[in-house]
């Protein structure tokens, strides 16, 4: 029996920490932007009647706009607040084991969701209230937090094997598109029947989920101890003395984070990281942007999405794109080389968001869904061709350097988007996403200029 669940263990892992963490994100994004949205109602037009019901106030210029400049101030204080955490865990992971800083982002998440369920019980509290509910989840770096200390654990499990890191990888990556489709899908349901309060019980109920799971489930990988160097006694003398100064302690993480990314490597290797490492931030500037104003796109005419319509296409959408990672890209690799499947991710991807920037009724919409299947794909593979330049003891510190540029997306793709759309509202509401087209056509230059072997 023993036997049996040790090996279940090293099969199910990080995979329903992903899942949960991020069913809960993709329940909560909605809520709170249609929240802020309702509040900035309430504080501009002050009438009941039209403000409690969306359908009422969705196509009101002025609503439209002050809420983008809540909503960029959201992203902008959990990208701020996020990046030193993202900088320093990964590389305190190394030595400390992967399932604490798994565990940090979900304790803070709680206070965060019982903020933001307050905010909407109680009419009297100020719409920017929201700003420390996003303060909350960045001090412990958030999702990039997540998804630094999962990668890591996974690298440390795949030690060795190219080919089972990639999979490993796509099905662990799969997972956020699958949360995301559960997520969308019962926020949108929750709302439309039970209101804002119970999307947001659900956020916090999904954390408690995370929290038991971590503590109850997952074991570091013994590759991680057996792959630390031993310290020498002055080492221990001169980390001893450092460990009573969290100032060094801070720039000793730190430190290690930027030197598994910029140390001298063989021949190209610190070139390709330095490209891969920038296609990780293209793809994420474009997930946040797209996040950041699709639910404002979609309200707006002439698509006149519902919240409930929208969990749906959202819904959709990630169904599609974990079907993508979990059954075409494992087939696929069998007569194609995964570079060659991540270039063509990056097309399909760019060819979504300008179908997205052209519909002008919800079956473009839903098409879009279908045309960006494949978009997974190419952060999958980026992901393990980074992992597989670096050594063993330097994962947790390149995935936190990774996702320091990662959370550093939600600032500037917010400033980008949120700042760009109010701008295009009145002429061209989708040429944000002519943009995020753009950029994954850069991802997909930066991608053609190594040949695949030489990243391997």
């Amino acid at each position: 029996m023993s036997t049996w669940k040790e090996k279940l263990r090293r099969t199910v892992t990080v995979e329903p920490v992903i899942f949960l963490y991020m069913t809960s994100t993709f329940i909560v994004t909605p809520a709170y932007q249609q929240m802020i949205i309702t509040k900035v109602c309430h504080q501009l037009l002050k009438n009941d009647t039209i403000c409690n019901n969306p359908a009422h106030h969705k196509d009101d210029e002025e609503v439209q706009v002050k809420a983008s400049y809540i909503l960029l101030l959201f992203n902008a204080t959990l990208s701020l607040v996020s990046i030193p955490p993202a900088i320093l865990l990964g590389s305190w992971s190394d030595r400390a084991g992967r399932r604490m800083v798994m565990a940090f982002p979900s304790v803070l998440s709680l206070l965060s969701g019982g903020l933001l369920l307050a905010i909407d019980l109680l009419d009297n509290i100020n719409v920017y209230w929201t700003l420390m509910a996003a303060a909350l989840v960045g001090l412990t770096g958030g999702h990039v937090s997540i998804f630094l200390s999962c990668f890591s654990y996974l690298a440390d499990l795949t030690m060795g094997s190219n080919s089972s890191r990639t999979l490993r990888m796509a099905v662990a990556e799969s997972m956020i598109f699958v949360g995301g489709m559960i997520g969308f899908l019962l926020g949108g349901f929750l709302e439309q029947e039970y209101g804002l309060k119970a999307a947001f019980g659900a956020y916090i109920g999904c954390h408690v989920l995370v929290l038991h799971y971590i503590v109850l489930w997952l074991r570091d990988p013994m590759s991680v101890k057996s792959t630390f160097t031993v310290p020498s006694k002055e080492d221990t003398v001169k980390e001893g003395a450092q460990a009573d100064q969290s100032g060094v302690f801070i720039l000793k993480y730190a430190k290690l984070s930027f030197k598994a990314v910029f140390k001298r490597r063989p021949g190209q290797d610190r070139l390709k990281l330095h490209f891969l490492i920038l296609c990780t931030f293209l793809n994420n500037l474009v997930a946040v942007g797209d996040q950041s104003i699709l639910l404002l796109y979609l309200k707006y005419e002439p698509r006149e999405f519902t919240t409930a319509l929208f969990g749906v296409f959202n819904s959709a959408r990630m169904l599609l794109l974990g079907f993508g990672l979990l059954g075409l890209f494992p087939v696929l690799m069998r007569c194609m080389k995964e570079m060659t499947l991540a270039k063509l991710s990056a097309v399909f991807r760019s060819a979504s968001y300008v179908l997205l920037a052209l519909s002008n009724n919800t079956w473009m919409v839903f098409l879009v869904a279908l045309v960006g299947a494949p978009a997974g794909i190419s952060q999958a593979v980026i992901r393990s061709l980074s992992s597989a330049i670096v050594g063993p003891d330097e994962q947790g510190a390149m995935f936190s350097f990774s996702a320091s540029v990662e959370a550093t997306c939600i600032i500037i793709a917010s400033t980008i988007f949120n700042g760009l759309y109010p701008l295009t509202l009145s002429t061209f509401p989708g040429m944000p996403f002519i943009i995020m087209a753009a950029f994954m056509l850069i991802v997909l230059i930066l991608l053609q200029c190594f040949h695949p072997k030489r990243l391997l």
